[in-house]
């Protein structure tokens, strides 16, 4: 497997490229803009972008969609309560094919509806529901921090030594493990559900 994080975007986001060595079909997550980059990454690779997947809506992970698209031909992917352009409606269990590749799709709600993690082998993208020592912001507009504690309570149950790959920078290190942030994260750490949601706040 070829797997690129790369930092992209005025908002310090992880855009990732990642690759089938066989066949030479990719995918790209959270184009966050820099297309250029992108495609270079790509081309250095002998890579052909056949998916873009967006882990969620917001604008900063889309950034480059429309473009990347355009000069790849390669098919949007969102989970199906996203309202924004896409070709492909995925949803929890959906399994996203590359070449050899497998990847999993977890419907993890509570920052955006459509908020998804990726899974593959053990290495789990999870956009803005989980950052390093931290999580996604759940004080939106249709943001749910009832949800977005069940969400990281479905992460917690995953094996300890999958690699965890954030939407953003915005942690001490760029990756860690679930393990690490099981003991590490704040957000992990309150005993109650109304615990969490009271202190998320919303609004």
């Amino acid at each position: 497997m070829i797997f690129i994080q790369m930092l992209i975007g005025f908002m310090a986001n992880f855009t990732y490229l990642i690759g089938d060595e066989k066949s030479r079909l990719s995918v790209v997550v959270d184009p966050a803009g820099d297309v250029e980059r992108i495609l270079k990454e790509a081309e250095k690779h002998n890579l052909k972008i056949k998916y873009i997947i967006n882990t969620h809506a917001h604008f900063d992970h889309t950034n480059g969609n429309k473009e990347l698209a355009s000069r790849t031909g390669a098919r949007i992917i969102m989970h199906e309560k996203s309202r924004d352009e896409k070709e492909i409606s995925v949803g929890d269990g959906s399994i996203i094919e590359v070449g050899d590749l497998k990847i999993k799709v977890i419907h993890t709600p509570g920052h955006a509806p459509e908020s998804v993690c990726l899974l593959l082998d053990k290495k789990l993208l999870t956009g803005d529901t989980l950052f390093v020592g931290g999580c996604g912001r759940a004080d939106f507009l249709e943001s749910d921090p009832k949800e977005l504690y069940r969400s990281l309570q479905k992460l917690m149950k995953l094996d300890e030594d999958i690699q965890v790959y954030p939407g953003h920078d915005y942690g001490e290190k760029p990756s860690s493990t679930i393990g690490y942030e099981k003991e590490n994260n704040y957000a992990l750490n309150f005993r109650t559900e109304e615990e969490f949601v009271q202190f998320m706040g919303k609004g």
